[in-house]
């Protein structure tokens, strides 16, 4: 069993810059990649940005440029670096670590960005 903790939300003025984490406690035996994930009110959750065992990343288009998503190995703990934050970015941001078999979520971090 994995548990996840996100930190780091909160309330930003637009052009601001917020750096989300996600600490994982427990095995992550067959853990290999993990992601982030928004939900915006009255939208569905979407992906944000992957990252795999390998260190190979992805973004969905709307924040390539402006949002990093990396791993700490040693912490167990993955973060997402946001810069240049739009209005448009403000939703819940949830963690996800997945593999073959398995998945787990976090239970969400607010990100507010005002304009």
């Amino acid at each position: 069993q994995v548990h996840l903790v996100e930190s780091g939300g909160g309330l930003v003025q637009a052009a601001g810059s917020l750096r989300l984490s996600c600490a994982a406690s427990g095995s992550i035996f067959g853990i290999n990649a993990m992601g982030w994930y928004r939900q915006a009110p009255g939208k569905p959750r979407e992906l944000v940005a992957t990252i795999n065992s390998g260190g190979s990343t992805n973004y969905v288009d709307s924040v390539k440029g402006r949002f990093t998503i990396s791993r700490d190995n040693v912490k167990n703990t993955m973060y997402l670096q946001m810069n240049s934050l739009k209005s448009e970015d403000t939703g819940v941001y949830y963690c996800r670590w997945y593999g073959l078999a398995t998945e787990y979520w976090g239970q969400g971090t607010q990100v507010t960005v005002s304009s």
